[in-house]
């Protein structure tokens, strides 16, 4: 791990404490898991660092782990341009309590990432200042990317265009 992630790191866990759960690296990438409701501090703390700003959020997106509890996590992508360096955040949503605070407040490129979120796997970002479907219809029931979601859809869920 780069020494300045390093310091990144120590710095949140020095400000969130117990709200940092897991730290780990795979092929260079680093990733923290935090508590979902402290997400909103630590992108907080990314993005105002004296260490290693991060001013661009590249992605968030939703992930279908498919297992009993905190069934779905939303991962987050960073980028420090000074310091060219990434680090992942990451938050566990249970099934029963499928929502998340919104971080467009701190990184206002998350508002559409956060919807294409809600619009494929029904995870809810609260606070959110628009969170409506991206793709599908606004009364479609479904959402796509799920795992328990049928491979060839549901049928008649949606009206085709007629021939």
């Amino acid at each position: 791990m780069k020494e300045v992630l390093e310091k990144v790191i120590n710095e949140l866990k020095e400000k969130l404490g117990d709200s940092i759960y897991e730290v780990s690296e795979f092929r260079d990438d680093v990733c923290v898991l935090v508590d979902k409701n402290r997400i909103i501090d630590a992108t907080t703390i990314l993005r105002d660092s004296s260490t290693c700003p991060f001013p661009l959020c590249e992605d968030v997106f939703g992930i279908d782990q498919f297992r009993k509890k905190n069934r779905f996590e939303v991962k987050y992508h960073f980028f420090s341009i000074r310091e060219k360096v990434r680090l992942h955040l990451k938050v566990q949503v249970d099934e029963a309590e499928l929502s998340v605070p919104t971080i467009s407040s701190v990184y206002p490129a998350a508002n559409w990432y956060e919807r294409e979120t809600f619009d494929m796997y029904g995870i809810r970002f609260f606070g959110h200042p628009d969170l409506r479907r991206a793709y599908m219809p606004e009364e479609y029931q479904y959402y796509p990317l799920r795992k328990d979601y049928p491979l060839m859809g549901v049928p008649d869920s949606i009206p085709l265009p007629k021939r």
